[in-house]
């Protein structure tokens, strides 16, 4: 497979490289040149192919796969043994006995598929094959059929009944229920109606303390460390008495049984206010045993006009269908069994700029013979959207069962993750991470994956996947040897084909017994990863058997010291650990080193060697802990400029460590800063800072440093954290001609009232104001034109939101969060004048 090729492509480009210095390349040079091309051209051929000739070089799938697994590991062990053999060298013969068993493998392949396909037939564009831009959650949120279905439940959500109501809606998966729901959760009315409002999704292998933490968070925001600690019942009487007394709605998405709801219930009074609960189940007794007196709602399969107006508008969107694609559209659409999941997924293969009749014919063909050559109908049509998948976007799609059922997945940890594999290569000057993006997008485009929440500026900030796909992604990953996932309830590769597992995924409540017990079948494996609420355990002998990894994530698990056998791991790129101690020097072994993730809990400072910044590969580095201290005894005169993201580190290390001079390609940084009196902060030298946080915990009277910070106009997303901020730093900050976000939080201002000057904040969407003394605010639209939402939390003394504020033409979202009466009294104005106007689209948003 063209993926698995990807990779070998990229250790072997790296060995062969004239610049590297690690590596002197003794009689194998010319063997490995060789087997780069004979991979190379395989790729090629796989990647140009048109489908019916990909669909006769699939026969070839397993010897390709395993011949390139085969030549990975037999490289990667070698580099791994001569580096663990002389861990203070810094070059290493690489010299292998024979490389020509492999070579021959890959000779054979190449004439099967030279005798399949026919040159004249391969397309040699050079055009990127995925557009990097960003996705567009809105694209999933068309409704088809349901307009009776949003009436009903809008009514039933704001009738006259007092007692608190459950409304269960019941249905097979993948038929609706999460988007009905979501659109009657995001409805206006919904949302004027109840005081407050939270979603949490449950799922087959639910924890009550996920959920409590889950339900908190929709309602008073982020969680004090404290709550962090308290115990399930101390979190369930702080959920109740914030629902206490309130007109709430709350949503349980996917419950699979009885004792779940059994054990939850108790959490939500009866107010006798019209207080409502959703609830989404796919088991018809669920639905009745909550509340068996008043009816559910059962959802219903499209017909055949319903499934074509919902495959039409997922590939055309308001365009009309051109007439040769009507009949074949109207007959895939049926054949979709009423499916609206598999109608959305049917309609992300087909939604191409190349689409051609020929095309769409193969596509009916294929959906017709699922239906008729398989019982599990559905599943057979899910399957089509991965067989149609680019190569390059496989391995992307298959990763995405490496996380628990409803699991909401970072997306920088997708991208991170998928660039360490060695999935992705840069297309033109694009970045691997900016490659990985357009991955995401495709696959979003595709309807293979959902955006859960957006970043402030209305990128994705994290994802997820329908339970039928991610189904989908366990067994075909099983198959293919991809992944093996091991919890409770799944074990998806069967035991005779555990040998060479290459990437293992451990969910909650897996036996720590199962992993030890596993290791002499997960040698050769390249991912090792623990997701989900993991006990406090101790893995590290496990490390040291797995030599060749390239991914660990096991930050869900805390160690009080840090396990050295992880040091032993030097093929490692991408390494996630929690862990109460402090970085080892030896930190530098890891020079595979990409991505970097240290999480602490101690209440000591941490502290990080200076040796952390002789790894070369080092892209992302991050650390959930402010009080961290660098070892700057040596100035930092080796230029990193690979990396990427940086955050916290502390403005004094920075200064005096030259390292601000050192990293001209940042993208993301943290800055945690001390008071330095007579010392000027300078970023303006670094053009690619998109995204830059400043964090203080002094006094008011010293945290004046960011005076004397002087940005970059590259910046695009700022935030202020703790910080004394004069108006003349507000001025500079307006006049940033790329500042699109402004986060101000627990901030002092110079006096409390702010007036911007005409000209500033030009490109600015989105502003938060929390925790600031501001009494008036005076501004209007030509301060803030592009502004599209606007948050203000907990500023105690603002008296009102400018009503000019209300005329921006861009403005859709007003935030408030425990307000006076009367800044929520002015936002109430703001919407009224705007809808005597015509503009219904402004929505004001209240929870206090």
């Amino acid at each position: 497979m063209a993926y698995n090729l990807e990779s070998l492509i990229r250790i072997l480009e790296q060995i062969l490289h004239p610049d590297q210095k690690r590596w002197i390349l003794d009689h194998n040079k010319p063997q490995l040149g060789t087997l780069l091309e004979k991979a190379s051209s395989l790729k090629h051929i796989f990647e140009n192919s048109s489908p019916a000739i990909g669909e006769k070089l699939d026969s070839l799938e397993i010897q390709i796969r395993d011949a390139a697994y085969e030549a990975e590991d037999i490289i990667e062990s070698h580099m791994v043994d001569q580096m663990l053999s002389k861990p203070g060298c810094e070059s290493f013969i690489f010299s292998l006995p024979d490389l020509q068993k492999v070579i021959e493998e890959f000779d054979s392949a190449l004439d099967k598929t030279m005798k399949i396909t026919d040159r004249s037939q391969m397309v040699t564009s050079s055009m990127p094959r995925v557009p990097l831009t960003t996705p567009d959650p809105s694209s999933n949120n068309f409704l088809v059929g349901l307009d009776e279905d949003m009436i009903k439940l809008k009514d039933r959500l704001t009738g006259q009944q007092t007692k608190l109501e459950i409304i269960p809606i019941v249905g097979t998966g993948g038929i609706g229920k999460t988007t009905l729901t979501r659109n009657l959760y995001n409805d206006p009315l919904i949302i004027s109606y109840f005081y407050t409002c939270a979603w949490v999704t449950i799922s087959q292998q639910y924890d009550v303390r996920a959920i409590l933490f889950s339900l908190l968070g929709c309602i008073i925001g982020e969680l004090t460390d404290t709550m962090l600690q308290e115990k399930n019942t101390q979190l369930a009487l702080t959920l109740h008495k914030s629902l206490s007394g309130k007109r709430y709605l709350i949503v349980l998405d996917d419950i699979w049984s009885t004792e779940t709801w059994d054990d939850i219930k108790m959490l939500f009074p009866n107010n006798n206010n019209r207080s409502r609960i959703i609830l989404t189940t796919r088991e018809l007794d669920v639905a009745n045993y909550v509340d068996s007196l008043r009816p559910l709602h059962e959802m219903h399969f499209l017909n055949k006009f319903e499934s074509w107006s919902l495959l039409r508008e997922k590939v055309f969107g308001k365009q009309s269908c051109p007439p040769a694609l009507v009949k074949i559209g109207e007959k895939i659409a049926n054949n979709c069994g009423g499916l609206p999941l598999a109608i959305d997924v049917i309609g992300g293969l087909l939604k191409k700029d190349n689409a051609s009749k020929d095309f769409w014919e193969h596509v009916a063909n294929d959906v017709s013979s699922a239906i008729a050559e398989k019982d599990d109908k559905f599943s057979e049509i899910l399957s089509l959207s991965y067989n149609h998948l680019p190569y390059h976007l496989k391995p992307c799609f298959l990763y995405m069962g490496a996380f628990p059922e409803d699991y909401e997945i970072p997306a920088s940890k997708l991208m991170r993750i998928w660039v360490a594999e060695g999935f992705l290569k840069s297309i033109g000057d694009k970045t691997l991470e900016e490659a990985a993006e357009g991955c995401l997008k495709a696959l979003v485009d595709r309807n293979l994956l959902l955006v859960r929440k957006q970043k402030s500026n209305g990128n994705a900030k994290s994802y997820g996947i329908h339970d039928l796909l991610r189904d989908l992604c366990v067994r075909k990953a099983g198959k293919e040897k991809f992944l093996y996932v091991k919890n409770w309830q799944v074990h998806n590769v069967p035991e005779n084909s555990f040998n060479g597992l290459r990437r293992v995924s451990a969910h909650p409540s897996f036996r720590i017994r199962d992993i030890y017990a596993s290791v002499e079948f997960m040698s050769l494996a390249r991912s090792f990863l623990c997701t989900g609420l993991i006990s406090r355990v101790i893995l590290s002998p496990v490390f040291f058997e797995l030599r060749l990894l390239r991914v660990l994530d096991v930050s869900e698990m805390v160690f009080e010291k840090f396990p050295t056998e992880i040091l032993q791991l030097v093929s490692l790129r991408y390494l996630a650990l929690s862990c109460n101690s402090s970085l080892p020097s030896a930190i530098s072994r890891l020079w595979n080193l990409q991505t970097l993730i240290f999480w602490s809990n101690s209440k000591k400072s941490i502290f990080i060697p200076f040796e952390i910044w002789e790894m070369p590969e080092l892209r992302h580095v991050k650390f959930k802990k402010t009080s961290i201290i660098f070892d700057v005894i040596h100035r930092i005169t080796l230029v990193k400029e690979k990396l990427q993201t940086l955050s916290p580190t502390n403005s004094y290390d920075l200064i005096h460590s030259n390292f601000l001079e050192n990293i001209p390609n940042i993208k993301n940084l943290g800055i945690y800063c001390f008071d330095l009196p007579y010392s000027v902060v300078d970023l303006f030298h670094m053009h690619k800072l998109e995204t830059l946080k400043c964090w203080s915990n002094l006094s008011p009277e010293d945290s004046t440093f960011i005076a004397r910070l002087i940005f970059p106009p590259s910046v695009k997303k700022l935030t202020l954290k703790g910080c004394t901020i004069r108006w003349t730093v507000m001025t500079t900050v307006g006049s940033l001609p790329n500042l699109e976000v402004l986060k101000i939080r627990n901030c002092n201002f110079e006096g409390p009232d702010w007036e911007p000057i005409e000209g500033e904040f030009c490109s600015l969407k989105f502003l938060l104001l929390e925790k600031l003394k501001l009494v008036s605010w005076l501004a209007d639209a030509t301060h803030f034109p592009r502004l599209r939402h606007l948050v203000i939390r907990s500023c105690i003394a603002l008296e009102e939101i400018p009503c000019c504020i209300g005329d921006i033409s861009t403005l859709e979202i007003i935030e408030l969060d425990e307000s006076n009466s009367s800044l929520l009294a002015s936002a109430r104005q703001i919407q009224e004048e705007q809808r005597d106007y015509g503009n219904d689209g402004l929505q004001v948003r209240i929870s206090c």
